[in-house]
């Protein structure tokens, strides 16, 4: 095994993750279930054993804080997938501070090893040997597939992607980077232009070389049918594709095909894809798409990079890393949010090959590596696998998408419900027919209402017309059904009112 100051080279067989299934999340029929439009929806909030301290102190919230809501949300303590505001409120919190609280807020045994760490060793420099990060380097590393076994540590996903466009840069000796539309790879200066959605973009000058191409959103694009994506639940568009054949991928590459022979050199540094797009409202892509267009990005010089920040680490169900979903192996994977349970931590893992030439010149991350960071970070990883955290975002999350398709099916505002596991969009319309995007008013309308019934969620989409639902995975299955009574109160309340 070798190390160097900036990365663990790891040698060794991709390790399989086994889950077991906890009881509460199998004990649940999956029959169908008839939701009443209850008068007093927070009564029926599950119980929690857990007393949350006093919060005793008075503030004041900047005016320049970004906050959801019309009244602040003032958060005071976590447990699990629970949240306290100052008042005592309690929330069931199923957006997990942007799907980055992986395995639970305070989460005991994580805790634990955080102040165990602390009291030995808070920060040296990854210059020195220590045993917390290559210890750590090693342990991730078994978790994906061969040549994958080089990780650089960084503090963010936004620092991650950065590395990576540097990585592969100068790996290819090729520029010009490949993004789809409706992505968010980050919002420093230089993953500005990766990402590509104008809300998370500023007037000056960003994304030299960076080039967006059309998402292939079944739902929303203009192709799409009902077996397009690996999801629970499809579309509602009607599709008459021959069995093995899918039309709207045929098309999608195509216009991907535009991209490479219209807006980019004939050699290209890399492209970049969520598994399922995160902020872009959990879209997901026809089955066979990344798989060929990872070849076309090949066969143009380009490196294909799987930005799993919030797909990675079991949040998908079916596979460990949203990529193998797939069916493929990228050349570099980015990795962030879930990896620390909310701890800063970020990584890019990616080939011995890529790594020699990114040795040309010194690469040094300050906090990268950081002891309690690696600490936290080897916790999560454990106690993924001890508490069978993977198989409850498979089976909680099956159940909430197949649950909410049916309020779908209820309800005319309702478009489309996607995902897999406990990564899940809601898109919102005017009308089915025309899908027409629900104005922002009424989205924030039903936003509140949930809020005010004991439930957070978030918003995505490029018009913010993607109701997220991400929650730590340790919810439970009557966590999943008092959500979806209050998500069906929301909707009926708008509905009476509209």
């Amino acid at each position: 095994m070798k190390y160097s100051m900036q990365f663990c080279h790891v040698n060794m067989n991709a390790g399989q993750t086994r889950v077991h299934s906890p009881s509460h999340s199998l004990t649940k029929s999956k029959q169908a279930v008839f939701y009443p439009v209850l008068h007093n929806v927070r009564s029926k909030m599950p119980p929690c054993n857990f007393k949350p301290e006093e919060y005793k102190v008075k503030a004041a919230f900047s005016r320049h804080t970004v906050t959801y809501y019309k009244k602040p949300v003032f958060i005071h303590q976590g447990y699990m997938q629970w949240l306290w505001d100052v008042d005592g409120r309690r929330y069931l919190d199923l957006f997990a501070g942007v799907a980055t609280v992986s395995v639970g807020h305070c989460h005991p045994k994580v805790t634990a090893a955080a102040e165990q760490q602390m009291k030995r060793l808070w920060h040296t420099t990854n210059i020195y040997v220590y045993p917390p990060l290559h210890e750590y380097c090693e342990k991730l590393a078994s978790y994906l597939p061969d040549p994958l076994k080089v990780v650089y540590l960084t503090n963010s996903g936004s620092e991650a992607n950065d590395l990576a466009m540097l990585m592969a840069r100068l790996h290819t000796g090729n520029f010009d980077i490949i993004t789809f539309r409706g992505s968010y790879h980050g919002g420093s200066p230089q993953t500005m232009g990766l990402t590509s959605n104008a809300a998370y973009k500023y007037p000056i000058a960003n994304g030299l070389g960076c080039t967006n191409t059309m998402c292939p959103d079944v739902f929303r694009g203009p192709w799409g049918g009902s077996h397009c994506r690996d999801s629970p639940v499809q579309t509602i568009r009607e599709c008459s594709c021959a069995q093995g054949h899918c039309m709207a991928n045929e098309q999608y590459i195509g216009q991907l095909k535009e991209t490479f022979a219209t807006s980019v050199p004939s050699r290209i540094a890399a492209f970049f894809g969520e598994p399922i797009q995160g902020v872009g409202g959990a879209v997901q892509y026809p089955k066979n798409y990344l798989k060929e267009a990872y070849q076309l990005v090949r066969d143009r010089g380009g490196l294909c990079i799987a930005d799993e920040v919030q797909t990675g680490f079991g949040r998908t169900g079916s596979h460990f890393w949203g990529f193998q979903g797939h069916d493929v192996i990228p050349d570099m994977v980015t990795m962030a949010k879930g990896i620390g349970n909310g701890f800063p931590m970020g990584a890019v893992v990616t080939t011995p090959e890529i790594a020699a030439s990114f040795a040309k010149g010194v690469h040094f991350n300050t906090f990268g590596g950081n002891p309690v960071a690696c600490a936290v970070a080897s916790s999560v990883l454990d106690t993924i696998k001890e508490n069978g955290t993977q198989q409850i975002s498979l089976d909680v999350g099956t159940y909430l998408m197949t649950e909410l398709a049916k309020l779908r099916d209820k309800y005319e505002i309702i478009g489309d419900v996607r995902g897999k596991g406990l990564q899940i969009g809601v898109e919102m319309v005017k009308d089915k027919a025309s899908r027409d995007l629900l104005p922002p008013e009424a989205m924030n309308e039903i936003f509140e209402n949930v809020k005010d019934m004991g439930v957070l969620i978030g918003k995505g989409g490029v018009y913010g017309q993607t109701f997220r639902i991400k929650p730590p995975m340790c919810i439970t299955m009557e966590d999943a059904d008092f959500f979806l009574a209050v998500f069906n109160k929301a909707i009926h309340n708008y509905m009476e009112r509209r």
